[in-house]
């Protein structure tokens, strides 16, 4: 049963009614200073806001926040995102008052305990990912990438190199190519092979003394894991180019594997998809960026050191000077409250736990696809890692697009999965369970997706016309982002 219309808060209250009135100016009035010059920025009428009393006005944003859908409310299968639960244990101790109220401007003596624990954070990360050293600057996953492709340009003009090309995947992420070009360097696409791994062949065809780095996820975005990683990169390493670890699947791998056993000379970590810390809104994010020990000196600044330790008097410090590092990549230090966050999950699971939050999102992914590939197309076999992308092209037979499949989910209650990528798959649903998840929850959306295979082929109709549950229908993307409808006109009819 659909939702009643929502209205908007225009719609809300009645004239002369406040939620809040501001007190009386207790200053003198000045006339503004050359006021004809700057006249055409002067309102000549009151602007149009809403009339509401403050009941009225926090049921409206109430309401709304009611009708959204998040990891707090339901499943979110978003492949390639992971978008696990976030535990309440880490807000809580992000927001501690002894981290919440410290400035960035503090003397250094005076903030030994937060520059202490974001030293243990890059130790640990180091740990765990196989590195020698870690910058905690970047503020988002591209921008982790970003950082990581300078600190390699960095090196290799270091070694009188100028090369050009980095070479990535077709299924690779989209922030791939757009880091790249951002860096300064040329994004060339090689192939996946008929298993959905790298085409070794084709890399090492397309590897030259132009080429600066490969660009790779392990596993790869079809979730699956590159077997032939230490061919892959002793390849690259042979004609003098790095190696990149894109992160971004990470959770499927921690306690099990290393990108720096690997080979991988840099890496860059999505505290949001790994290691729990809040995913989207906006920001403020982390990107963390590990390297190996010939690439330390390229780190930007500042680097957070560690003095005396062998005396028994550690003292954490800012390092601000370094002549090869790549230099700033963001004002101040890091985002501290959010990697606060991911320091709580990481010693609250500890080794074990991190071991476990990799096998329970591994099991919970093909338990998913065991349940699921017969009713729709799977191009590239399991067993898979952390996620897997099945192929609605059975179901475009009967005149359903994924986009349909997507839509229908939510009339069950569910977020639809990622859509259309990777596109190397033909009608592609990419979907991640993580580790987060109960089986009941996911049986029951095995259920869901199970049911609209049946209704692809019995009632197409019914999942071309979804959502029908949802607060409004059908909406016409294309048209809304390009003429989106940001000015209430009370005169005009609302469609």
């Amino acid at each position: 049963m659909k939702q009643e219309a929502f209205p908007l808060i225009f719609e809300r209250g009645g004239k002369g009614r406040r939620a809040f009135k501001l007190p009386s100016l207790d200053v003198p009035e000045v006339e503004a200073r050359e006021k004809e010059r700057y006249s055409a920025y002067f309102r000549t009428e009151a602007p149009l806001l809403p009339e509401v009393s403050e009941p009225e006005l926090i049921r409206h944003y109430t309401g709304l926040s009611n009708r959204n859908f998040g990891v707090d409310t339901g499943f979110y299968p978003l492949g390639s995102c992971t978008m696990k639960y976030n535990p309440k244990i880490n807000e809580k101790i992000a927001r501690l008052p002894g981290l919440t109220d410290l400035h960035p401007y503090q003397p250094e003596e005076t903030v030994q305990g937060a520059l202490k624990l974001m030293y243990e954070l890059k130790t640990m990360l180091a740990e765990i990912t196989g590195m020698d050293d870690f910058t905690l600057q970047p503020a988002a996953g591209s921008h982790g990438e970003f950082t990581g492709l300078l600190i390699i340009r960095a090196a290799l003009e270091a070694e009188g190199k100028k090369r050009r090309k980095v070479i990535a995947p077709d299924s690779a992420h989209g922030t791939n190519p757009a880091s790249v070009s951002m860096a300064g360097f040329e994004a060339v696409s090689i192939p996946s092979d008929e298993r959905g791994r790298v085409d070794l062949r084709a890399l090492k065809d397309a590897l030259d003394d132009d080429t600066a780095a490969l660009m790779l996820t392990n596993p790869n975005t079809l979730g699956l894991f590159e077997s032939d990683i230490v061919e892959i990169v002793e390849a690259v390493h042979a004609v003098g180019a790095y190696v990149y670890y894109d992160g971004a699947n990470l959770n499927a791998i921690m306690g099990k594997s290393r990108p720096g056993d690997m080979g991988f000379d840099v890496v860059h970590l999505n505290v949001h998809k790994t290691f729990s810390t809040p995913h989207g809104g906006g920001g403020p994010g982390a990107g963390p960026v590990g390297v190996k020990a010939h690439l330390t000196p390229y780190l930007p600044l500042p680097r957070i050191e560690r003095e005396g330790a062998e005396k028994g008097e550690a003292r954490y410090t800012l390092i601000y000077n370094a002549p090869k590092s790549i230099g700033r990549v963001r004002g101040f230090a890091f985002s501290f409250g959010v990697l606060v966050r991911a320091y709580s999950y990481i010693r609250a699971l500890g080794g074990k736990g991190l071991k476990q939050v990799s096998e329970d999102a591994v099991l919970n992914a093909n338990y998913l696809l065991s349940r699921l590939k017969e009713a729709y197309d799977l191009p590239y076999p399991g067993p898979v890692k952390h996620e897997f992308v099945l192929s609605g092209s059975r179901q475009k037979a009967h005149g359903v697009r994924t986009l349909d499949i997507a839509k229908r989910l939510m009339d069950f209650g569910f977020h639809p999965p990622t859509i259309y990528f990777p596109l190397i798959v033909e009608e592609a649903l990419m979907i991640e369970p993580t580790e987060t998840e109960t089986k009941e929850t996911l049986d029951a959306f095995a259920e869901a997706l199970l049911t609209i295979a049946r209704e692809a082929a019995t009632t197409p109709e019914v999942v071309k016309g979804a959502p029908q549950s949802t607060p409004v229908g059908r909406l016409d993307e294309a048209l809304a982002a390009r003429k989106p409808v940001v000015v209430y006109r009370p005169d005009k009819e609302r469609s």
